[in-house]
Protein backbone atom coordinates (compact mmCIF):
# COMPACT_ATOMS: atom_id res chain seq x y z
CA UNK A 1 0.00 0.00 0.00
CA UNK A 2 2.05 3.15 -1.00
CA UNK A 3 -0.79 5.71 -0.62
CA UNK A 4 -0.98 7.31 2.85
CA UNK A 5 -2.49 5.13 5.32
CA UNK A 6 -6.06 6.16 5.90
CA UNK A 7 -5.57 5.29 9.77
CA UNK A 8 -3.19 8.19 10.24
CA UNK A 9 -4.75 10.78 7.89
CA UNK A 10 -7.69 10.84 9.60
CA UNK A 11 -6.81 10.04 13.04
CA UNK A 12 -10.00 10.94 15.53
CA UNK A 13 -10.50 13.95 17.39
CA UNK A 14 -11.49 13.61 20.75
CA UNK A 15 -15.39 14.08 20.27
CA UNK A 16 -14.76 11.60 16.78
CA UNK A 17 -14.19 8.21 19.04
CA UNK A 18 -16.90 6.05 18.43
CA UNK A 19 -17.37 4.43 21.26
CA UNK A 20 -19.48 7.17 23.63
CA UNK A 21 -18.36 5.81 26.79
CA UNK A 22 -14.59 5.90 26.10
CA UNK A 23 -15.03 9.64 24.91
CA UNK A 24 -16.72 10.70 28.68
CA UNK A 25 -13.99 9.20 30.33
CA UNK A 26 -10.84 10.97 28.28
CA UNK A 27 -12.37 14.08 28.16
CA UNK A 28 -12.76 14.22 32.26
CA UNK A 29 -9.12 13.32 31.91
CA UNK A 30 -7.89 16.28 30.58
CA UNK A 31 -8.14 18.96 33.24
CA UNK A 32 -5.25 17.61 35.31
CA UNK A 33 -2.80 14.91 34.22
CA UNK A 34 -4.46 11.52 35.75
CA UNK A 35 -2.74 8.16 35.03
CA UNK A 36 -4.49 6.23 33.11
CA UNK A 37 -4.85 2.50 31.97
CA UNK A 38 -6.68 1.71 28.63
CA UNK A 39 -7.54 -1.42 27.99
CA UNK A 40 -9.36 -3.43 25.44
CA UNK A 41 -9.18 -5.72 22.33
CA UNK A 42 -6.33 -6.07 19.48
CA UNK A 43 -7.89 -2.88 16.95
CA UNK A 44 -10.65 -1.48 19.48
CA UNK A 45 -8.83 2.46 18.72
CA UNK A 46 -6.83 2.25 22.45
CA UNK A 47 -4.00 4.15 20.57
CA UNK A 48 -6.01 6.48 18.65
CA UNK A 49 -7.80 6.88 21.41
CA UNK A 50 -5.07 8.25 23.66
CA UNK A 51 -3.36 10.82 20.97
CA UNK A 52 -6.99 12.41 20.58
CA UNK A 53 -6.95 12.74 24.24
CA UNK A 54 -3.27 14.66 23.75
CA UNK A 55 -4.75 16.50 20.86
CA UNK A 56 -7.20 18.18 22.82
CA UNK A 57 -5.49 18.43 26.39
CA UNK A 58 -2.00 19.78 24.73
CA UNK A 59 -1.51 22.87 22.88
CA UNK A 60 1.62 21.18 20.94
CA UNK A 61 0.74 17.98 20.79
CA UNK A 62 3.71 16.41 18.52
CA UNK A 63 6.38 17.44 21.56
CA UNK A 64 4.57 16.87 24.85
CA UNK A 65 2.92 13.33 23.55
CA UNK A 66 5.95 10.94 24.42
CA UNK A 67 5.20 7.64 22.34
CA UNK A 68 6.57 4.09 23.08
CA UNK A 69 5.66 1.06 21.66
CA UNK A 70 6.54 -1.03 24.71
CA UNK A 71 6.28 -4.28 22.00
CA UNK A 72 9.32 -2.25 20.22
CA UNK A 73 11.43 -0.45 23.13
CA UNK A 74 11.56 -3.64 25.29
CA UNK A 75 12.28 -6.28 22.60
CA UNK A 76 15.45 -4.25 21.69
CA UNK A 77 18.98 -5.02 22.38
CA UNK A 78 21.62 -2.71 24.78
CA UNK A 79 23.02 -1.52 21.26
CA UNK A 80 19.49 -0.82 19.66
CA UNK A 81 18.25 1.78 22.67
CA UNK A 82 22.05 3.47 22.49
CA UNK A 83 21.62 4.44 19.11
CA UNK A 84 17.54 5.16 18.47
CA UNK A 85 17.89 8.92 17.67
CA UNK A 86 14.63 9.15 19.76
CA UNK A 87 17.24 7.63 23.15
CA UNK A 88 20.68 8.86 21.77
CA UNK A 89 19.99 12.78 23.56
CA UNK A 90 19.21 11.01 26.47
CA UNK A 91 22.30 8.54 26.76
CA UNK A 92 26.19 9.58 27.05
CA UNK A 93 28.91 7.63 25.42
CA UNK A 94 29.86 6.61 29.33
CA UNK A 95 26.41 5.45 30.17
CA UNK A 96 26.22 3.54 26.43
CA UNK A 97 29.70 1.81 27.74
CA UNK A 98 28.97 1.27 31.54
CA UNK A 99 25.31 0.79 31.39
CA UNK A 100 23.20 -2.73 31.55
CA UNK A 101 20.09 -2.91 29.14
CA UNK A 102 18.00 -2.79 31.93
CA UNK A 103 19.60 0.78 33.28
CA UNK A 104 19.36 2.00 29.65
CA UNK A 105 15.54 1.64 29.44
CA UNK A 106 15.46 2.98 33.30
CA UNK A 107 17.07 5.87 31.99
CA UNK A 108 14.79 6.78 28.94
CA UNK A 109 12.13 6.37 31.25
CA UNK A 110 13.47 8.73 33.81
CA UNK A 111 14.49 11.21 31.29
CA UNK A 112 11.31 10.80 29.23
CA UNK A 113 9.12 12.07 32.42
CA UNK A 114 11.77 14.86 33.83
CA UNK A 115 11.37 16.92 30.40
CA UNK A 116 9.60 20.07 30.62
CA UNK A 117 6.17 20.65 28.39
CA UNK A 118 6.99 22.52 25.84
CA UNK A 119 3.28 23.96 26.32
CA UNK A 120 1.26 23.78 29.06
CA UNK A 121 1.75 22.26 32.35
CA UNK A 122 2.62 18.78 31.77
CA UNK A 123 3.90 15.84 29.05
CA UNK A 124 1.48 13.13 28.39
CA UNK A 125 3.66 9.26 28.17
CA UNK A 126 2.02 6.70 26.35
CA UNK A 127 3.55 2.82 26.87
CA UNK A 128 1.54 0.89 24.33
CA UNK A 129 1.42 -2.80 24.01
CA UNK A 130 2.17 -2.65 28.06
CA UNK A 131 1.83 -6.33 28.78
CA UNK A 132 5.14 -6.98 27.38
CA UNK A 133 6.80 -4.89 30.47
CA UNK A 134 8.40 -7.43 33.05
CA UNK A 135 7.77 -7.22 36.17
CA UNK A 136 10.82 -5.46 37.05
CA UNK A 137 10.42 -2.84 34.70
CA UNK A 138 7.64 -2.10 36.08
CA UNK A 139 8.84 -1.57 39.14
CA UNK A 140 10.96 1.20 37.91
CA UNK A 141 8.38 2.46 36.21
CA UNK A 142 6.42 2.41 39.58
CA UNK A 143 8.97 4.87 40.92
CA UNK A 144 9.35 7.18 37.95
CA UNK A 145 5.64 7.73 37.86
CA UNK A 146 5.82 8.62 41.83
CA UNK A 147 8.49 11.19 41.44
CA UNK A 148 7.35 12.83 37.86
CA UNK A 149 3.36 12.53 38.99
CA UNK A 150 3.00 16.48 39.08
CA UNK A 151 4.33 17.37 35.71
CA UNK A 152 3.66 13.95 33.57
CA UNK A 153 0.68 11.99 32.74
CA UNK A 154 1.29 8.38 32.00
CA UNK A 155 -0.88 6.30 29.65
CA UNK A 156 -0.92 2.50 29.65
CA UNK A 157 -2.16 0.90 26.69
CA UNK A 158 -3.38 -2.80 26.97
CA UNK A 159 -4.81 -5.75 25.86
CA UNK A 160 -4.12 -7.62 29.11
CA UNK A 161 -4.24 -4.74 32.25
CA UNK A 162 -4.16 -7.93 34.57
CA UNK A 163 -0.50 -8.46 33.62
CA UNK A 164 0.67 -4.98 35.38
CA UNK A 165 1.27 -4.91 38.86
CA UNK A 166 -0.89 -3.96 42.03
CA UNK A 167 0.63 -0.03 42.88
CA UNK A 168 0.76 0.27 38.96
CA UNK A 169 -2.97 -0.33 38.69
CA UNK A 170 -3.84 1.48 41.97
CA UNK A 171 -2.19 4.28 40.33
CA UNK A 172 -4.37 4.62 37.20
CA UNK A 173 -7.58 5.35 36.22
CA UNK A 174 -9.11 2.34 34.45
CA UNK A 175 -10.78 3.04 30.86
CA UNK A 176 -12.05 0.70 29.81
CA UNK A 177 -12.09 0.71 25.20
CA UNK A 178 -14.34 -2.15 23.93
CA UNK A 179 -14.48 -3.14 20.13
CA UNK A 180 -16.63 -0.96 17.82
CA UNK A 181 -19.76 -2.19 17.35
CA UNK A 182 -20.93 -3.05 13.30
CA UNK A 183 -22.74 0.20 13.32
CA UNK A 184 -19.85 2.23 14.96
CA UNK A 185 -17.65 0.95 12.48
CA UNK A 186 -19.86 1.48 9.73
CA UNK A 187 -20.19 5.50 10.79
CA UNK A 188 -16.12 5.30 10.82
CA UNK A 189 -15.88 3.89 7.69
CA UNK A 190 -18.83 6.63 6.29
CA UNK A 191 -17.13 9.50 7.62
CA UNK A 192 -13.92 8.27 6.09
CA UNK A 193 -14.73 7.79 2.40
CA UNK A 194 -16.72 10.85 2.28
CA UNK A 195 -13.13 12.47 3.12
CA UNK A 196 -12.00 10.46 0.51
CA UNK A 197 -13.85 11.33 -2.03
CA UNK A 198 -14.19 7.79 -2.64
CA UNK A 199 -16.83 5.69 -4.26
CA UNK A 200 -19.01 3.55 -2.32
CA UNK A 201 -22.27 1.71 -1.22
CA UNK A 202 -24.16 1.02 1.78
CA UNK A 203 -23.65 -2.80 1.23
CA UNK A 204 -20.17 -2.41 0.42
CA UNK A 205 -19.67 -0.49 4.18
CA UNK A 206 -21.51 -3.00 5.57
CA UNK A 207 -19.71 -6.49 4.44
CA UNK A 208 -16.18 -4.34 5.32
CA UNK A 209 -17.50 -3.51 8.64
CA UNK A 210 -18.00 -7.19 9.74
CA UNK A 211 -15.25 -8.63 7.90
CA UNK A 212 -13.13 -6.89 10.37
CA UNK A 213 -15.17 -8.15 13.39
CA UNK A 214 -14.63 -5.57 15.44
CA UNK A 215 -11.16 -4.21 14.95
CA UNK A 216 -11.45 -0.91 13.37
CA UNK A 217 -7.63 -0.97 12.27
CA UNK A 218 -8.47 -3.73 9.90
CA UNK A 219 -11.58 -1.65 8.71
CA UNK A 220 -10.06 0.79 7.45
CA UNK A 221 -7.00 0.04 6.23
CA UNK A 222 -9.52 -3.04 3.88
CA UNK A 223 -11.53 -0.19 3.10
CA UNK A 224 -8.52 1.75 1.56
CA UNK A 225 -7.09 -1.80 -0.32
CA UNK A 226 -10.56 -1.97 -1.89
CA UNK A 227 -10.82 1.25 -3.14
CA UNK A 228 -7.07 1.33 -4.29
CA UNK A 229 -7.18 -2.00 -6.24
CA UNK A 230 -10.94 -1.62 -7.40
CA UNK A 231 -11.80 2.07 -7.44
CA UNK A 232 -14.84 1.61 -5.21
CA UNK A 233 -16.35 0.04 -2.10
CA UNK A 234 -18.68 -2.32 -3.14
CA UNK A 235 -19.60 -5.52 -1.82
CA UNK A 236 -18.51 -7.11 -4.60
CA UNK A 237 -14.77 -5.12 -4.69
CA UNK A 238 -14.36 -5.66 -1.13
CA UNK A 239 -15.30 -9.65 -1.37
CA UNK A 240 -12.70 -9.83 -4.68
CA UNK A 241 -10.35 -7.97 -3.17
CA UNK A 242 -10.23 -8.97 0.53
CA UNK A 243 -10.15 -12.73 -0.31
CA UNK A 244 -6.74 -12.25 -1.55
CA UNK A 245 -5.21 -9.68 1.34
CA UNK A 246 -2.77 -11.53 3.45
CA UNK A 247 1.28 -10.93 4.43
CA UNK A 248 1.86 -14.14 2.30
CA UNK A 249 4.75 -12.26 0.01
CA UNK A 250 6.69 -11.01 3.86
CA UNK A 251 6.16 -14.08 5.35
CA UNK A 252 7.36 -16.11 2.71
CA UNK A 253 10.33 -14.04 2.45
CA UNK A 254 11.15 -13.70 5.94
CA UNK A 255 11.18 -17.67 6.31
CA UNK A 256 13.07 -17.78 3.41
CA UNK A 257 16.08 -15.63 5.50
CA UNK A 258 15.57 -17.20 8.58
CA UNK A 259 15.83 -21.04 7.03
CA UNK A 260 19.44 -19.42 5.40
CA UNK A 261 20.57 -18.28 8.66
CA UNK A 262 20.12 -14.69 7.37
CA UNK A 263 18.49 -13.72 11.01
CA UNK A 264 18.57 -9.61 10.83
CA UNK A 265 17.45 -9.42 7.47
CA UNK A 266 13.99 -12.02 8.63
CA UNK A 267 13.85 -9.73 12.38
CA UNK A 268 13.49 -6.98 10.04
CA UNK A 269 10.47 -8.54 8.26
CA UNK A 270 9.00 -9.22 11.47
CA UNK A 271 9.52 -5.76 12.61
CA UNK A 272 8.04 -4.26 9.12
CA UNK A 273 4.93 -6.65 9.97
CA UNK A 274 4.47 -5.76 14.07
CA UNK A 275 5.32 -1.91 14.18
CA UNK A 276 4.63 -0.74 10.27
CA UNK A 277 1.86 -2.93 9.12
CA UNK A 278 0.16 -3.37 12.41
CA UNK A 279 0.00 -7.05 13.01
CA UNK A 280 -0.08 -8.04 16.37
CA UNK A 281 2.43 -11.02 17.32
CA UNK A 282 -0.48 -13.93 17.31
CA UNK A 283 -2.14 -12.70 13.51
CA UNK A 284 2.12 -12.90 12.50
CA UNK A 285 2.11 -16.44 14.16
CA UNK A 286 -1.38 -17.31 12.40
CA UNK A 287 -0.41 -15.88 9.14
CA UNK A 288 3.17 -17.90 9.19
CA UNK A 289 1.78 -20.99 10.11
CA UNK A 290 -1.04 -21.25 7.56
CA UNK A 291 1.90 -20.16 4.46
CA UNK A 292 4.07 -22.92 6.59
CA UNK A 293 1.51 -25.48 6.16
CA UNK A 294 2.11 -25.10 2.20
CA UNK A 295 5.44 -25.41 2.31
CA UNK A 296 6.83 -28.17 4.59
CA UNK A 297 5.65 -31.29 5.11
CA UNK A 298 6.55 -34.35 7.35
CA UNK A 299 9.01 -33.42 10.29
CA UNK A 300 9.74 -30.25 9.36
CA UNK A 301 5.87 -28.94 9.55
CA UNK A 302 5.96 -31.04 12.74
CA UNK A 303 8.85 -29.18 14.21
CA UNK A 304 7.03 -25.90 12.94
CA UNK A 305 3.70 -26.43 14.79
CA UNK A 306 5.41 -27.25 18.20
CA UNK A 307 7.80 -24.02 18.08
CA UNK A 308 4.43 -22.48 17.23
CA UNK A 309 2.94 -23.61 20.30
CA UNK A 310 5.75 -22.80 22.88
CA UNK A 311 5.70 -19.09 21.31
CA UNK A 312 1.80 -18.77 21.43
CA UNK A 313 2.17 -19.85 24.82
CA UNK A 314 4.54 -16.82 25.57
CA UNK A 315 2.58 -14.66 23.38
CA UNK A 316 -0.24 -15.38 25.97
CA UNK A 317 2.00 -14.68 29.25
CA UNK A 318 2.38 -10.96 27.46
CA UNK A 319 5.64 -11.76 26.85
CA UNK A 320 7.26 -9.25 23.33
CA UNK A 321 5.78 -10.12 20.37
CA UNK A 322 9.34 -9.66 18.61
CA UNK A 323 10.96 -11.27 21.12
CA UNK A 324 9.25 -14.97 21.12
CA UNK A 325 8.35 -14.75 16.75
CA UNK A 326 12.01 -13.79 16.63
CA UNK A 327 13.09 -16.81 18.66
CA UNK A 328 10.95 -18.79 16.51
CA UNK A 329 13.00 -17.75 13.43
CA UNK A 330 16.56 -18.37 14.73
CA UNK A 331 15.48 -21.39 15.71
CA UNK A 332 14.44 -22.11 11.86
CA UNK A 333 17.49 -21.30 11.47
CA UNK A 334 19.60 -22.92 13.87
CA UNK A 335 21.51 -25.70 11.35
CA UNK A 336 21.67 -23.38 8.21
Amino acid sequence: MDEPLWIDAHAPSLSDLPQADVRERLRDATDEPVNLVVYGPGGAGKTAAVRALAEHAHADPDNDLVELNVRDFFGMTKKEVSEDPRFSQFISAKRRRNSSKADLINHVLKESASYPPVSGDYNTILLDNAEAIREDFQQALRRVMERHHEATQFVIATRQPSKLIPPIRSRCFPVSVRAPGPDEIQGVLTDVLDAEGAAYDAEGVEFVAGYADGDLRTAILSAQTTVEQAGELTMTAAYETLQDVGPDDEIESMLDDAEAGEFTDARKTLDDLLVDEGYSGQEVLDELLRVGRSRYDGDDLAELHRLAGDVEFDLTQGNSDRVQLGRLLAELGRDA
